[in-house]
């Protein structure tokens, strides 16, 4: 019995390490009659206090996945804005071209991921978001950037500013 405890102890360490941020639902907005609605969710950066996202993605209903099958995946339509709600604080973030993922939530059973990115553009001093579908067989083009400039009176950098 110990074994299971241990178990679920660890799954539930795993989880919530995988996910980076965590969102909560603002809106729902129903589409049809079929049961589809646009979802909003708030998120905020875990390591640059004082910026939102907004993310919207498609919720297939039950009806739907009734008449078309493909029980298990809803579309890669999603959009994303993000702005400044407070004074701005940046930890130590991934400065590099890819930047770092910030939030990941799964949108099929196994096989599709939303994920946001934040990328760092230093010629700017401007924090680029980046929301995509992630798949593991076909990639999918459709994504999204919101940007928030940093301007040097509103930002403090926890580490000092990058060189």
């Amino acid at each position: 019995m110990r074994s299971v405890s241990f178990f679920a102890a660890a799954l539930a360490l795993a989880v919530t390490t995988a996910a980076p941020a965590v969102a909560d639902v603002v809106g729902k907005v129903g589409v049809d009659w079929m049961g589809n609605d646009i979802i909003v969710d708030a998120m905020t950066d875990p390591k640059v206090k004082g910026v939102t996202c907004h993310v919207t993605y498609f919720d297939r209903g039950m009806l739907d996945r009734l008449k078309n099958g493909n029980w298990f995946e809803d579309p890669s339509n999603n959009s994303i804005a993000c702005r400044q709600t407070g004074p701005i604080e940046i930890g130590d973030i991934d400065l590099s071209k890819g930047g770092e993922e910030v939030f990941k939530q799964g949108m099929s059973l196994i096989w599709k991921k939303l994920v946001v990115n934040r990328i760092y553009d230093k010629e700017n001093n401007t924090l680029v978001y980046l929301v995509h579908s992630r798949q593991v067989v076909d990639g999918s083009a459709k994504m999204a950037i919101s940007t928030v400039p940093l301007f040097n009176q509103n930002v403090v950098w926890q580490n000092g500013a990058p060189k």
